[in-house]
């Protein structure tokens, strides 16, 4: 690059960076598009709509209500993928959607759900809502290069057979779609259709098919509802959990910018520069693609900074290499960026893998972090691998070029790890096996495995009419502590009712006796009228069918990304290491939730998820250091020097990288609400089990694989 290009590059990185800054701060027009305030938030973050449906069948089955509130969970996941669904009482149903404020527009879209039934021409019923498994809007192209709108419909095994008969009988005939009483569609049956899968055509628009798939998905459901109320609820967290993580991740970045410049001088100021410009590219996105943010959402941008961070320190240590090694700086440059390529794809790859995976087959809380993580994911490997490249190539270019701004590599001596390995495993076991005790005491002792909180094991949701309006910081510090006295729950959830003075107030399940006294408590303290106070039972927010998802999604990651390894590495040893050390560092973190008592939440989830795509992308760049060193073996190498030798060569960057994510996170905890705490302490010391794991356990692990257990 010539120096008129330097300099005209490094103008246009200043002018980028103002340009995503004043974007995301200010944005454009009067709505302000692209502004960071416009991304749509969780309901745990800004609050949003609640509806609750009543089933007309009196005393529905617990099956009828599980298999409702599943349906309607993937339903509403249209609206948001952090959208919940939970059953109220013995027959009720409620809706919670985030960053909407609009119920009407909610009940006219998500429709009245009601009975499903297509009936032939002599009134027989020849298949219920019950036995469509999916319906979609498709559109196809004919043979003239038209478009046609309709819907696609999946059958169920028994729907299928149902479906066949009918069809098989009535070819040329009309069979209708009833809902609720009134006929919404009326397609011909031009052949018998066997396949179990159906095509409805003629649509005039893509919208009007759309708006019959919906209307015949509703009508799946095993249960007729009816709208019993609706309003419109504040955040959970209240406006204090945004300013304090929005300034945690303004100290955080601040502080990794620091420690970057001060350690790799040049080269970190550059990544710095980077990862401006790939904050500003991921609050751009997060608005293009209309994604909520919730506190999840927050974990796996957590991650994919470490993960940009991460990229830039492999870059930074290779180039330093190859400087010590005696090569110019141009050379370094160029050396560093290719040598660190495999690695950082490699671990990019892997944990997007586990992203998509997770978006796919995900529910709930689990697709929004897949979102924000393999959103994050493609920015942070683009701006490592091309802006951060351009940038110091355009520094180079303007002159300098002093070796001593670059950094120099100190000479490393190379540490005997997998002498230390059977006290390494030693640790690990003892601490898994503390947590996995523990955890038994606790089952036996009937204080449950973990401390599970609303999201996992329901509660009590009681409306309370307060005389006047509490903001959620005047309900978190004057009402909420009221609460957890009376009723002995330290993680009790408050929303606003906008609109009015009404509190809903979630807690663990309150007997008859701890409701009175919690309705006394009320008057007592503020006045209200404890006749009016209204409470039912709610079931958990995560339900079992969601976190059968979660564990099937999850697995499923784990064996694609074990093939992935399987097939970058040639080597089964490396990809089953892999996974070991990534079920270690789940381990430890389950074990601290189990001595800690922390409640286990909605965010536990996505907890885990950051220390598996987390724990996947350290181990990756350990195991890439001994693949390399393999193909560059001496004779007269043995196989233990060079994996101490690799892990001695990557251990500044697992102690960087680590502790540039561990700042990110520990800001967050010191400045953040409580409930945000119980998220970011058990993501730190996931982060710590992370960094004694990669350094500890992957490489010693894969080296008693290689040379005791397992022969090529």
């Amino acid at each position: 690059m010539k120096k008129s290009k330097g300099i005209l590059s490094l103008i246009l990185v200043v002018v980028l960076i103002g340009l995503l800054g004043y974007t995301a701060i200010i944005g454009f027009g009067s709505g302000g598009t692209g502004a960071a305030k416009n991304i749509k938030l969780g309901l745990d973050l800004d609050g949003g709509v609640s509806i609750t449906y009543q089933a007309k069948d009196e005393n529905p089955t617990a099956e009828q209500m599980a298999d409702t509130i599943y349906k309607l969970q993937k339903r509403v996941e249209k609206y948001s993928t952090e959208a919940t669904v939970y059953q109220e009482g013995t027959d009720r149903i409620n809706i919670e959607i985030p960053g909407v404020t609009d119920a009407n527009t909610i009940l006219e879209e998500l429709g009245k759900p009601g009975s499903l039934q297509f009936v032939d021409e002599s009134g027989n019923v020849v298949l219920e809502g019950t036995d469509v498994k999916s319906a979609s809007a498709k559109t196809q192209t004919d043979e003239y290069g038209s478009k046609e709108y309709g819907v696609e419909l999946n059958l169920t095994a028994e729907g299928s057979a149902k479906f066949a008969e009918a069809t098989a009988a009535n070819v040329g005939k009309r069979i209708s779609i009833i809902y609720d009483e009134e006929t919404i569609s009326s397609p011909t049956v031009n052949e018998a259709i066997t396949g179990g899968q159906a095509w409805i055509n003629g649509m005039e628009s893509y919208e009007a098919a759309d708006k019959l798939a919906s209307t015949i998905r509703i009508g799946g459901l095993q249960l007729e509802l009816e709208e019993l109320r609706s309003n419109v609820v504040g955040a959970q967290l209240g406006e204090e959990a945004i300013s304090t993580s929005l300034k945690a991740g303004v100290i955080g970045l601040a502080i990794v910018f620091l420690f970057m410049c001060i350690v790799y001088l040049l080269p970190g100021l550059a990544s710095s520069l980077a990862l401006l410009i790939y904050t500003g590219i991921v609050m751009l996105l997060l608005n293009a693609f209309n994604i909520t943010l919730t506190l999840p959402g927050i974990a796996g941008i957590i991650l994919s900074i470490g993960m940009a961070v991460d990229a830039n320190v492999i870059i930074f240590a290779r180039m330093k290499e190859e400087m010590a090694a005696g090569k110019s700086v141009k050379s370094s440059l160029k050396a560093g960026f290719e040598k660190a390529t495999s690695a950082i794809v490699d671990g990019n790859i892997t944990t997007l893998i586990a992203a998509i995976v997770l978006g796919f087959m995900g529910s709930g809380s689990v697709k929004g972090f897949a979102q924000t993580l393999a959103l994050g994911i493609v920015v942070s490997m683009f701006t490592a691998l091309v802006i951060t490249r351009w940038i110091i190539y355009a520094m180079y270019a303007v002159g300098l070029r002093s070796p001593k701004l670059y950094g120099t590599q100190k000479e490393r001596k190379v540490r005997d790890f997998l002498s230390k390995k059977k006290i390494s495993f030693a640790i690990s076991g003892v601490v898994i096996l503390a947590g996995v005790v523990l955890m038994i005491v606790n089952g036996v002792q009937g204080n449950g495995v973990f401390s599970y909180g609303l999201d996992f094991q329901g509660g009590t949701s009681s409306t309370v009419p307060f005389v006047e309006e509490y903001s959620i910081e005047e309900i978190d510090s004057k009402i909420l502590p009221v609460v957890e006295e009376v009723t002995g729950d330290a993680n009790a959830q408050a929303q606003k009712v906008q609109g009015s003075n009404a509190v809903i107030i979630k807690t663990k399940s309150l007997s008859l006796d701890e409701r009175e006294a919690f309705n006394q408590a009320m008057a007592d303290e503020f006045g209200v009228d404890a006749e009016a106070i209204t409470a039912e039972n709610i079931s958990s927010t995560v339900s079992s069918e969601m976190r059968r998802d979660a564990v099937v999604a999850l697995l499923v990651a784990t064996i694609f990304m074990l093939l992935y390894i399987r097939i970058r590495f040639k080597d089964i040893r490396f990809a089953t290491s892999a996974v070991l050390a990534l079920l270690h560092d789940v381990l430890i973190v389950l074990a601290f939730y189990a001595i800690s008592r922390i409640s286990i939440g909605n965010t536990f989830i996505a907890c885990i998820l950051t220390i598996v795509g987390y724990s996947i992308n350290a181990t990756i760049v350990i195991f890439d250091r001994i693949r390399e060193a393999l193909e560059e073996q001496k004779r007269n190498e043995s196989l233990d020097t060079l994996v101490n030798k690799s892990i001695t060569d990557t251990l500044t960057r697992s102690i960087y990288t680590n502790v540039t994510t561990f700042v990110m996170i520990a800001v967050l905890f010191i400045l953040g609400v409580s409930s945000i705490r119980e998220f970011a302490l058990p993501l730190m010391v996931g982060v710590i089990g992370g960094t004694f794991s990669s350094i500890c356990i992957t490489g010693p692990l894969w080296y008693v694989m290689k040379t005791k257990l397992v022969k090529k």
